[in-house]
């Protein structure tokens, strides 16, 4: 039963592309481009239980014939950097250049963005990572996430979903490769996520198989059989040009390994794999400092940071559970008792990355 059903995940990635291929129109949301337009829209995302809301979407259809990537950023409103590679992409994509079709949703959280909040939709408090597939039913982050995955998931061959470091996370750039055991599609993903450049890679084996709890943007669009990768740069709500343009080059290098552009995809040579995150969280509420930056390696048992009363007084001291590289640590002061301080990544063996 699972030979047959890794068969028809290939098979439908196949019709999939096949069909991709051979539409003289594109339409997603508002935003209808015929061949070797580019058109701007948006996703209508109807009132419900609460207020309705209008998520921006970019459609490039390419000149020529080619396969379907869709970018989308901004599920996390405050992470800047990945909402602003996507707005710059959109300015300076060619259709006349492409060979495919490029959807472009640059910020799915509008009202994060607007009012400056991070992790959640500040209408429901839900993050719109979260919800995936979504349903008519729910609440804002729910109907947009059921939208999100109809006209945008359903109609890519791939996608890449864009993050970055949140106002209170210092992050080192990094990516995700799911390993969903079709050696087809997850050699696909890797290979676009080798194509984006970032040379820290999580290898994901823990999402969800179920497409109708899917979760994650990311694992939505794998579940239906699209290679996928999900990538962060950016850090502290910051908006520095190395990891603009690290998102913005990583995008261009993957349509060139999907031959959506015309050039050679530069894979990153040599890599760190990581094989499972480690997270500290505090034990304790008041003001935390840290002892270590992103991209610092630890040694488990090492201290990484330490909590206050407000008062100055000590009363936790956080240590590294692992070994392991920092992939983000909290850029502020600010910590509740159980938020995270910190994530380190394990560096993976080698037998785990073929």
């Amino acid at each position: 039963m699972q030979r047959i059903g890794l068969l028809m995940v290939a098979v439908l990635l196949l019709i999939s592309c096949a069909e991709a291929q051979d539409r003289p129109i594109f339409t997603v949301g508002t935003a209808t481009a015929a061949r070797g337009q580019k058109v701007t829209g948006t996703i209508e995302v109807p009132s419900g239980i609460d207020t309705a809301t209008s998520i921006p979407v970019a459609v490039i259809h390419g000149s020529r014939p080619g396969p379907v990537l869709a970018l989308v950023a901004g599920a996390h409103g405050t992470e800047y950097t990945s909402i602003i590679a996507l707005v710059k992409l959109i300015g300076s994509l060619n259709p006349a250049e492409i060979s495919g079709t490029i959807i472009i949703v640059p910020l799915v959280n509008i009202q994060s963005f607007e009012r400056k909040v991070p992790h959640v939709n500040p209408i429901d408090g839900i993050s719109m990572n979260r919800m995936y597939p979504g349903r008519m039913d729910g609440t804002q982050t729910s109907r947009a996430s059921y939208l999100i995955t109809k006209q945008v998931v359903e109609q890519c061959d791939h996608l890449i979903d864009l993050h970055g470091g949140d106002t209170d996370e210092s992050l080192r750039p990094y990516s995700y490769w799911t390993k969903i055991g079709n050696e087809h599609q997850d050699r696909i993903s890797r290979e676009m996520v080798l194509a984006f450049g970032l040379d820290h890679i999580v290898i994901s084996t823990d999402r969800p198989k179920d497409p109708n709890a899917s979760r994650y943007l990311e694992n939505t669009a794998t579940t239906r059989g699209k290679p996928s990768i999900t990538v962060e740069a950016g850090h502290a709500g910051t908006v520095e040009p190395e990891d603009l343009m690290a998102l913005m080059n990583g995008c261009l290098n993957v349509m060139r390994y999907l031959k959506m552009l015309p050039g050679t995809a530069t894979p990153v040579s040599h890599p760190v794999w990581i094989g499972k995150i480690a997270s500290v969280t505090s034990e304790q509420t008041g003001m935390f400092y840290p002892l270590v930056r992103r991209g610092t390696y630890v040694e488990q048992g090492m201290k990484i940071g330490y909590v206050t009363d407000y008062f100055g007084k000590t009363i936790y001291e956080a240590t590294s559970p692992v070994a392991g590289v920092v992939l983000y640590i909290c850029a502020v002061p600010s910590m509740r008792k159980g938020e995270t301080i910190a994530n380190v990544g394990v560096i993976a063996n080698p037998e785990s990355v073929k």
